[in-house]
């Protein structure tokens, strides 16, 4: 509640009022396993964190928009009937976007004062984007009393992030702040945009998220490369399975017994995507079941980080430090690099009993091979975007 009411005096000290105003969040997220394969039409496993942006916003009579963010104290103005700047490279452009793509989408517009803060960790890859994004245009949307369909607004939200922030990112974090579920993940089909809520059955265990605190230069670069990898093995394979589409299309078998298609490093790209697809879906099973079958759902993102470190190659010593450490451990059932790669965070499964040896045994190891200590976040599974009542 005290971080509400800090958020609502800054509102009424610089918009003025007693009231009026309303109060919208959306969550950040942590990837459980599915890496890399949402552009190639596949599957992810997502949950959406207790971790949030909050929006304070009320309604005005013009078409003016007055944003507040009050974690760094700046602001910016705009008029919704000038022209949209685009590609700042500043917090502006996720917030103009968002209220723009979103009004497009549902065919509203409502002037808007507002204020923004997020405990959300920036640059984490905990999509503090995607929650800034899906909370501005859920508080947008609902001051122009929009009938919201919340895949709608992801992909308003998504479409913020492409045309106005210049990120070509899936669907998964936008997805995951608007329709996110408490003590649940998202088991989402990157191509039907089909949503399967999988209950965690954690029982005693929980999930704890590193930091690296690295961000390599590399990321943006070997990302464009790995998506061209990934079509151009598509490109060789249609020519023996031409009613493929997609990676997702392609099982193991189909993968080896086309081997010579491809180069050495086309192969191992495409065999990450197709073994990775398997393997989500089955820790999809295997997190869900009563009780949940733990030690097999971490097998699984043992056997995910090995395959981005070697068949992908999108990790990086720190991240791969990081597991091992975590390898270590008692009680711990998995861990894996989580997001894009090259720096980020790791995400683990373990019992709760062993939560204080592996933080330990992880600080330990990292600040003796790099000098620092990693961030570490325990997190549960939230509800997505909604209004905050009562404050």
């Amino acid at each position: 509640m005290e971080r509400i009411e800090t958020i609502v005096g800054r509102f009424r000290e610089r918009f003025g009022g007693e009231g009026g105003q309303r109060l919208f969040r959306a969550p950040g997220r942590v990837n459980l396993i599915g890496e890399h394969t949402d552009y190639n039409d596949g599957f992810v496993l997502p949950f959406a964190i207790d971790r949030d942006s909050v929006v304070a916003a009320r309604a005005r009579d013009d078409d003016g928009v007055n944003v507040v963010a009050m974690d760094m104290d700046e602001e910016t103005s705009f008029d919704l009937g000038g022209e949209p700047r685009k590609l700042r490279g500043n917090w502006i452009d996720y917030v103009e976007g968002a209220i723009r793509c979103s009004y497009e989408k549902f065919d509203v517009r409502r002037g808007l004062d507002m204020v923004l803060s997020s405990t959300v960790p920036i640059g984490s890859g905990l999509s503090s984007s995607a929650a800034l994004e899906v909370s501005i245009g859920f508080a947008a949307l609902s001051l122009a009393k929009a009938d919201i369909d919340r895949k709608e607004l992801a992909l308003a939200s998504q479409k913020a992030e492409h045309e106005y922030a210049g990120a070509k990112v899936g669907i998964m974090d936008q997805f995951t702040a608007a329709l996110g579920k408490a003590d649940h993940a998202l088991l989402i089909d990157c191509r039907t945009l089909e949503v399967s809520y999988i209950k965690l059955a954690l029982r005693s265990a929980m999930i704890a998220v590193c930091n690296s605190k690295v961000e390599h230069e590399l990321a943006s670069s070997e990302y464009n490369k790995r998506r061209a990898e990934c079509e151009e093995g598509v490109a060789a394979l249609k020519t023996k399975l031409p009613e493929i589409t997609a990676l997702r299309d392609v099982k193991m078998d189909e993968l080896a017994a086309n081997r010579s298609l491809f180069s050495d490093t086309v192969f191992r790209r495409c065999r990450h995507v197709v073994t990775e697809n398997a393997r989500t879906l089955l820790a999809a099973e295997y997190f869900s079941s009563e009780p949940g079958n733990l030690a097999e759902a971490g097998k699984l993102m043992y056997l995910s980080h090995e395959s981005l470190r070697d068949d992908y190659e999108v990790s990086c010593r720190e991240l791969d430090a990081l597991v091992e450490s975590a390898k270590e451990v008692e009680g711990v059932y998995g861990a894996r690099m989580t997001g894009g790669g090259f720096g980020g965070c790791t995400v683990t499964l373990l019992e709760s009993s062993s939560f204080d040896a592996f933080k330990l045994t992880v600080n330990g190891n990292y600040k003796s091979e790099f000098g620092f200590e990693p961030d570490i976040y325990t997190f549960e599974a939230s509800d997505g975007a909604s209004e905050l009542t009562g404050a």
